[in-house]
């Protein structure tokens, strides 16, 4: 629609309390412009600018945390291609807690330098803004531009340590299959938005209630979600997460792991709970596009775990680790619940600290031993205590074992879909919940075969004997750091409720109706 002098004026009368919703966002744009400019001014020339990325962080969580508090913000704002309710607000928090956990720890681990930190930390930040977007879009154009404002820095960080040619090829390699997956996408997107005239994902949602689940309706839906596949490193687009992670440093690695996963989750999940909230039929969704998305968790989990098996590097078997991670995620989102949106996101926060905390051990033991194989950990426990004792309750948290937030993470995911799958059963259509039965299944025999590679690296740092006897040293910022990553593991998997009050209210932002 071309612009009117009434659409402009109403757009400007709307500006200021737009800007106020934007805050969180608005306040990792003025760290980026400060950041870019920062380098002109002789006097920051020589100094590591970490610690405005830090303060930008801190404030756009700050501003990002008092809107989910106050739970007043709640509405679609910039003239309907964004909106600020609970389920964004949860997600903006996930990604801003991750990308300042990411800065601390390069700080931390010395990566970037004091000439390559303006640089880094721009990309970092730019990339946080696109994952936050992810969560608020609210219209295709915007989500498609979200996905790619999260892309592209995530290319340069990827390649980002000078004279790795790894890293460089995995760069490559992820902006190659980037383009590929956006493409796609972008025909998904143009396919719905010319069925039904809008992108708006509410018109969408009407639309489809009104027309039903055609053939083209399906394909726009499924080339849409190819792009978000790509970001969460599902099968069968999966390719580049295991090049791209053993390429870039440890720090980028956990990053992408956890932020980039957090946006995708945010921004498929406002898409299949928008389309089922406004359907007559409760479950046109989950028997069709549903149980295509649980199909490809159940594939993406098993291929995940089985690959991880025969690795030796540290970080490409916690980048397949990751792939398992996402078909678990997908399988609370495949049945199309408010109680599997809930579990998603607990199970998002307690992998933001454990597989975050588990690369940042990586980080650590590669910058005292120059190695980031499993080799390198065997007897680290004499080494270190604290380093391994902290990778271990990590690994565990992956694996699910209580008490920590990884299990309460999966069991809630579980519990979802036993949920679905007697709900479908006893109303839905026939088969429905047969197939979530199996997939109940698929992820609870994938959780037993986990646990062969998680403690192979457990094993070799305790019980193996150390390949060097000289003690490893980490600051006491460093030990700090690991302490609070464990103890928030303990927290969320022992006290639930807290989380659970948050989760379930941001879930609630999608009403059926």
């Amino acid at each position: 629609m071309f612009p009117t002098r009434t659409n402009v004026e109403n757009l400007q009368n709307s500006l200021g309390q737009d800007l106020l919703v934007f805050l969180p966002e608005l306040a990792v744009c003025v760290g980026i412009v400060t950041l870019l400019l920062a380098r002109l001014v002789p006097l920051f020339d020589r100094a590591h600018l970490g610690n405005v990325a830090i303060v930008s962080l801190v404030l756009a969580l700050f501003a990002g945390s008092y809107q989910v508090y106050e739970n007043s913000w709640a509405g679609a704002y910039f003239s309907g291609m964004l909106v600020s309710d609970d389920w964004a607000g949860f997600v903006h928090v996930v990604v801003l807690v991750a990308a300042l956990l990411t800065v601390l720890l390069s700080r931390l681990t010395g990566i970037p330098d004091v000439t390559d930190s303006a640089d880094f930390y721009t990309l970092l930040l730019g990339g946080t803004l696109g994952m936050m977007l992810m969560a608020s879009a609210n219209h295709l154009l915007m989500a498609f531009i979200a996905v790619e404002m999260a892309s592209l820095p995530g290319y340069a960080l990827a390649g980002f340590l000078k004279g790795k040619r790894q890293g460089s090829e995995a760069a490559l390699k992820y902006v190659v299959y980037g383009a590929a997956a956006s493409g796609v996408m972008l025909y998904g997107i143009s396919l719905l938005a010319g069925t039904f005239g809008s992108g708006v994902f509410r018109d969408v949602a009407v639309g489809i209630a009104a027309r039903g689940l055609d053939l083209p309706v399906l394909a726009g839906i499924a080339f849409t979600l190819v792009g978000l596949g790509f970001k969460l490193a599902v099968v069968p687009f999966q390719f580049w997460c295991p090049d791209v992670f053993d390429g870039a440093a440890a720090e980028v690695a956990g990053f992408l792991s956890v932020a980039s996963k957090a946006g995708a989750i945010g921004l498929t999940g406002r898409l299949l709970l928008s389309l089922h909230s406004v359907q007559l039929n409760d479950w046109a969704i989950p028997a069709n596009v549903g149980v295509g998305v649980a199909v490809i968790a159940a594939i993406t989990v098993t291929f995940g775990n089985l690959a991880a098996f025969g690795q030796t590097s540290l970080k490409r078997l916690l980048a397949y680790s990751t792939i398992a991670h996402a078909g678990y995620m997908l399988m609370a989102l495949a049945v199309v619940t408010q109680v599997g949106a809930s579990a998603v996101l607990y199970y998002l926060s307690a992998y933001l600290a454990m597989n975050l905390g588990a690369f940042g051990v990586v980080a650590l033991i590669r910058n005292a031993t120059g190695s980031e194989n499993i080799s390198s950990v065997r007897g680290l426990v004499r080494r270190n205590p604290m380093l391994a004792i902290s990778m271990t309750v990590f690994l565990a948290s992956l694996l699910g074992l209580p008490p920590l937030g990884g299990f309460a993470g999966k069991f809630q995911v579980f519990a979802a879909v036993i949920e679905a799958a007697e709900s479908a059963s006893a109303s839905g259509p026939k088969g429905l919940g047969i197939a979530f039965y199996t997939l109940l299944g698929i992820g609870a025999v994938n959780t037993a075969i986990s646990a062969y590679y998680y403690f192979k690296v457990a094993r070799a740092m305790l019980l193996e004997p150390p390949e060097q006897t000289e003690p490893i040293r980490i600051s006491p910022a460093t030990t700090l750091f690991l302490v609070v990553l464990v103890a928030l593991l303990f927290a969320t998997g022992i006290v639930w409720d807290p989380l659970n009050a948050l989760t379930d209210r941001a879930a609630a932002s999608f009403v059926v109706r």
